[in-house]
């Protein structure tokens, strides 16, 4: 089966698992995907993720704090049908930074929007995790 937005079907598999409420989610690899889950280990979003190179998969371990969900909501920005890209200046500030945006920039890679506003660096906006 074919996807045409694969990062769409990655953060939905993320929201589903934790609506059920499971433990861990199995996804596919792919290097947008792995710096995604760096970025979201990073500012706690999750708890940890392992690697299976052989299976081109990746287990997500979840995050919860009473038995609530650690992230609140995952939105999907740009799309393949309309790309959303901004200047460092016009970044936002996702819940006034409690959230965090995920960018896709030409120099540094994947990236949140704290660090490419650090760098001086637009890009893609991929999606907002909060």
């Amino acid at each position: 089966m074919s996807f045409n937005d694969p990062i769409a079907e990655f953060l939905t598999k993320i929201r589903n698992a934790q609506t059920a409420k499971h433990k861990f989610v199995d996804v596919s690899i792919s290097k947008m995907k792995l710096s995604i889950v760096n970025i979201m280990k990073d500012k706690g979003f999750i708890e940890n993720f392992l690697v299976n190179d052989k299976a081109r998969k990746m287990r997500i371990f979840l995050k919860y704090s009473n038995r609530k969900p650690i992230i609140r909501k995952l939105l999907r920005i740009s799309k393949p049908g309309r790309r959303i890209y901004q200047p460092f200046s016009k970044l936002p500030k996702v819940l006034g930074g409690i959230g965090l945006a995920v960018i896709s920039t030409s120099t540094k890679g994947i990236c949140d929007d704290e660090t490419a506003r650090r760098n001086k660096i637009g890009g893609e906006i991929l999606c907002y995790i909060w």
